[in-house]
């Protein structure tokens, strides 16, 4: 199972819909992920706890220290894109 964080701006309404996405997305690939959301801010303190972190694309540079330990950061320009969420899913080689 993959742990997924989703992060936004303040981590309240946003990531909760980029969570939902991100869930029916994987589910349609047949990928078994546990979905956490929270604030950019909690998340760069965390994200190496997870296999992936989801946020905007503005904010991927500050999980620069994730990405060094091996998690996947995906930078999206659409956050409610459920295309957009499954081409970064498959670019990033999460689809086997």
């Amino acid at each position: 199972m993959l742990k997924v964080i989703a992060a936004c701006g303040n981590g309240m309404g946003s990531s909760q819909i980029i969570k939902m996405k991100i869930v029916k997305v994987f589910k349609k690939l047949g990928i078994d992920v546990q979905v956490d959301h929270t604030s950019v801010g909690a998340a760069t303190s965390m994200a190496s706890n997870y296999d992936v972190v989801f946020v905007a694309s503005n904010f991927v540079g500050n999980f620069q220290n994730a990405a060094d330990k091996g998690t996947k950061i995906i930078g999206l320009k659409n956050l409610l894109s459920e295309q957009e969420i499954e081409e970064k899913i498959v670019e990033a080689g999460l689809v086997k």
